[in-house]
């Protein structure tokens, strides 16, 4: 076990937590010069397994995600900001092609197509092009400002980062430890101005914020290796698939509200092979089949802001299945928040829930 402190030398923020949204709020904090340290078990979480697509549309209903606009035009700088910094490829900005199962889907796509907010996202013109081993009789929409982020490799290298600079230990965060004081918090030889959980599901075992109304949905993929598809687009249909290289590609993903387990299932497995072998007609066998507890919430918002006893112990979670265009976004909010007194968006701010509790 790795335990480097600052011993009983203030430091700006303590984060708990070294997932996405842990490392969005701990480079946010870095770039305006202030003092960090961030604890976490490097144990099997979300972060670790997520297929980490993004895409500014929500295929099912196609509609826009919330503030898409905005959180690209932060994220994806953000994070060339971190390619530049590790000297290392993690944004692969590739496009998305929706395969239409019926015409009824087509005149919908056309339809938003003319929305002003989504004119920029959705092509007006169907992708007529024949892909490999996939039958698309009524053709593909294509979404723009679309990719993917190798998450898995960017958290490595931020926690290696971070032992590097001393700003990280390696153990479970044990919350009765924590010592919450007017001007700072304290646990055991570290103590901060403020500290920041970003702890994912975990958070249901946070005696701060557990009453918050965190869902969690358990979602598995798979790897799969298929030397003659040569695909370099992601397709989404049922499921998704997008090429990581190698012969290599992501297929996902499920959707389990009851389990909240990491174990992966052969239900789960067997759904996503019978969903694959639908939409592509070429051999592929399974390098690997992943699961994790997204952290959702049931107004299907993020959970970010402050306790509403406690102006110096905050939350940073409910990334659900778009972590990587919101990560960066609410840890810019968080930290604008608390540094500089500007308020959270509402749809956002944990307020929302102490307001509906009349806790404040």
């Amino acid at each position: 076990m790795i335990r480097v402190f600052y011993f009983y030398i203030m430091i700006d923020f303590l984060i708990v937590g070294n997932g996405l949204a842990g490392v969005c709020f701990a480079e946010v904090a870095l770039q305006k010069q202030k003092t960090i340290h961030v604890l976490d078990s490097e144990i099997t979480f979300s972060s670790k397994v997520a297929a980490g697509l993004y895409n500014p549309v929500v295929l099912k209903r196609f509609s826009e995600v919330w503030k898409a606009k905005e959180q690209l035009e932060f994220a994806i700088p953000f994070y060339k900001s971190l390619e530049h910094k590790f000297n290392v490829k993690l944004d692969y900005a590739i496009p998305l092609y929706r395969k239409f199962a019926s015409i009824e889907e087509q005149n919908n796509w056309f339809q938003a197509a003319d929305k002003p907010n989504l004119t920029t996202f959705l092509s007006s013109e169907l992708v007529q092009s024949k892909l490999n081993h996939i039958d698309a009789p009524l053709n593909y929409g294509l979404v723009n400002d679309t990719g993917y982020l190798d998450i898995k490799l960017l958290l490595n290298y931020y926690s290696d980062y971070l032992k590097e600079i001393k700003c990280f230990t390696n153990e479970n965060f044990t919350h009765v430890k924590l010592e919450v004081f007017e001007e700072y918090v304290q646990y055991e030889a570290i103590k901060a101005r403020h500290i920041v959980f970003a702890e994912g599901f975990n958070l249901t075992s946070n005696p701060f914020f557990q009453n918050l109304p965190m869902d969690g949905t358990k979602g598995e993929l798979l790897l799969i290796k298929a030397p003659d598809l040569n695909l370099e687009v992601i397709v989404k249909s049922s499921i998704f698939i997008f090429p990581v290289g190698n012969d290599l590609y992501k297929v996902g993903a499920t959707y389990n509200w009851s389990d909240k387990t990491n174990t992966p299932t052969q239900e789960a497995r067997q759904e996503l092979i019978k969903n694959l072998k639908d939409l592509i007609k070429c051999d592929f066998e399974i390098v690997s089949h992943l699961a994790g507890i997204r952290p959702t919430i049931k107004d299907r918002r993020p959970l970010v802001g402050t306790h509403y006893q406690h102006n110096n112990v905050h939350v940073l979670n409910g990334l659900g299945t778009r972590g990587v265009m919101l990560g960066p976004f609410l840890a810019k909010q968080l930290y604008n928040s608390i540094d500089l007194g500007i308020p959270l968006d509402l749809e956002i701010d944990v307020k929302r829930i102490y307001k509906k509790r009349n806790l404040i």
